[in-house]
């Protein structure tokens, strides 16, 4: 039974780390429509920052992942202005876009860092963990999951009680109507992508701690979370979280129970029985 507990909560601390991650993607998405391609390697990119700023500077992860979250807001919202705010609304020019994007990116850090993988040593967090009965809960994927809980439920408070989050919704939901009420909406895009950055930089910020950093680590991690948001619904942050710990509980037990080589067969499995039930995802409207 401990065996159990064990795969149980490896499976949730995956998944509350893929709610963060593809929580930014969904508000995105919802608001604005628009499918960045580029996202898993603002991932990478936040993993990059957290990694340099401990090997030279020897900044914990538990510290550098402020810079991180700061680094992919600024760089989100410098995304928005140059590229996607040029062809917003045009068809499937923002996917060719941050597809482009995407591709230039990992190979400038392929170029500049090489395609080797790269473990941040020393940190705080490295190697601790603690018992719970027989259940090990290893600390740097316990605290990772901690703070993903926390920014997601702030993400929601700020899109559910605050002005702002009203007018992110108003947008999401009529932009013109939002537009003729007095909303700027150019500037609700504008934060919106730099928001959607931030969550992903905060995730990668706090990854080094456990997870070694290569130019490639975002792509799994970007198709994982292209598809919570499908099953969870486009622009729900609930949404989004209660598909991502399914994803992680599916993808833990698979993988255990019955073989690593079919996890995700078992993952995307589930999200093609959740999809043709429910085309819109489980919170979608």
């Amino acid at each position: 039974m401990s065996l159990f507990f064990q795969v149980i909560l490896d499976g949730l601390w995956a998944g509350l780390l893929y709610g963060l991650i593809a929580a930014g993607l969904s508000l995105i998405w919802g608001v604005m429509d628009v499918l960045n391609f580029a996202h898993g390697d603002f991932l990478m990119v936040g993993m990059y920052v957290s990694f340099f700023l401990g090997f030279l500077f020897k900044a914990d992860p538990l510290v550098s992942w402020v810079a991180s979250g700061i680094f992919l807001f600024l760089f989100g919202m410098l995304t928005y202005k140059l590229v996607i705010s040029r062809i917003l609304g045009k068809a499937m020019a923002p996917l060719l876009a941050t597809f482009g994007l995407s591709m230039m990116v990992k190979n400038l850090v392929l170029n500049r860092f090489s395609p080797n993988f790269r473990i941040l040593e020393s940190t705080i967090l490295e190697g601790r963990s603690f018992m719970v009965g027989d259940v090990i809960v290893p600390l740097p994927q316990f605290v990772t999951s901690l703070f993903a809980l926390a920014v997601l439920g702030l993400l929601y408070w700020m899109l559910t009680r605050t002005r702002f989050g009203w007018a992110v919704q108003a947008t999401a939901l009529d932009g013109e109507a939002a537009r003729l009420m007095g909303v700027n909406t150019e500037k609700i895009f504008l934060l919106v992508f730099g928001i959607g950055g931030a969550c992903v930089g905060i995730a990668g910020g706090l990854l080094p701690s456990y997870l070694a950093t290569h130019p490639d680590v975002g792509t799994l991690f970007s198709l994982i979370a292209f598809m919570i948001v499908a099953m969870g619904g486009f622009g729900s942050v609930p949404g989004a979280l209660v598909a991502a710990v399914m994803v992680g509980l599916i993808e833990s037990l698979a993988g255990f129970y019955i073989g690593p080589v079919y996890k995700y067969i078992a993952v995307f499995g589930i999200y093609l029985v959740v999809i043709l039930i429910r085309p819109k995802g489980l919170f979608g409207w």
